[in-house]
């Protein structure tokens, strides 16, 4: 069994190390004295539908195309029977042209934008909840071993969260093993990589756990459910709204998810305890990986 900090066990990892994602800058320290640290870069991702331009997300840089097939099928843009044709990034122009057999018009959803919760400045359609009318997830076990063993190697993974901190991450799961890892300044664009991931390597999610370590609001339950996993955990909080939009369309959503301690708001139905919490290690004073710092 690999150990909890080994990053082979993933499909694809967090590469901290990995050039242009972020740099060294000097400071002061509470004394004064010089330091010096790393910090995470950003830059602008515009998308584009087709010959239309959808939106400008800033982001870390990385899985450009996942980012980009990933907000469209997030939000309503691409049904997942859509044939795309091709998906071009221009690095120099951080552009991204997804383009599809059929061409689409998406003038009125576009007027319908509304700012959302999420940090990083995300964006949503203000039509988005058309898509969960009549939309029940699919049945599926909840370990609670899984999920004390997903929360501790996810927690020592090395990031660019740990690295450098004022990032999100969001780890694509099956029963107790972490597939897909991506991180980014907003959490919404973690999201929307691992649905990119998903949507071109055709991959089921009717045995998923998406794990975040942001917070559990809204637009982060109503990706999950539109994605089709049926499982959302978090170490942080819970919205109101998140919770009520996770009953209604039968999402199990777990959040808190702390040393052997978690909250069930959601489709408790699910969760199989088969794991004694006291004989789970609790976590370190501060924790081995507290969701990103804005």
């Amino acid at each position: 069994m690999p150990r909890a900090s080994d990053s082979s066990q993933y499909l694809i990892a967090p590469d901290p190390d990995r050039g242009g994602l972020s740099r060294v800058v000097s400071g002061r320290d509470q004394t004064g004295a010089p330091v010096e640290t790393r910090v995470v870069e950003e830059r602008p991702l515009t998308i584009f539908l087709n010959s239309r331009e959808i939106v400008t997300a800033m982001t870390i840089g990385d899985y450009p195309e996942y980012l980009a097939l990933g907000f469209l099928r997030n939000q309503g843009m691409l049904p997942p029977d859509a044939e795309v044709t091709g998906i071009d990034y221009d690095p120099e122009i951080d552009t991204v042209v997804v383009r599809t057999a059929r061409e689409t018009d998406f003038e009125e959803k576009l007027k319908k934008k509304i700012r959302t919760s999420g940090c990083a400045v995300g964006t949503v359609f203000g039509d988005m909840m058309e898509g969960l009318e009549g939309l029940r997830l699919p049945p599926a076990e909840l370990r609670t071993s899984w999920l004390y063993a997903l929360a501790a190697t996810i927690s020592r993974t090395p990031s660019l969260y740990l690295a450098a901190g004022a990032i999100h991450g969001t780890v694509l799961c099956r029963r107790d093993r972490p597939l897909v890892y991506m991180e980014d300044v907003g959490r919404h664009n973690a999201v929307d990589k691992v649905a990119g991931w998903m949507m071109a390597e055709g991959v089921p999610p009717d045995d998923k756990i998406l794990y975040t370590t942001g917070r559990l609001t809204s637009e982060m339950v109503i990706k999950t459910a539109l994605m089709g996993i049926p499982v959302l955990a978090s170490r942080s909080g819970f919205t109101a709204w998140g919770v009520e939009i996770a009953r209604q369309v039968g999402l199990t959503l777990i959040g808190r998810l702390r040393g052997r301690r978690f909250l069930c708001l959601s489709g408790n139905e699910r969760v199989i305890r088969d794991a004694d919490p006291a004989s789970v290690p609790g976590e370190p004073r501060g924790g081995a990986c507290r969701s990103a710092r804005s």
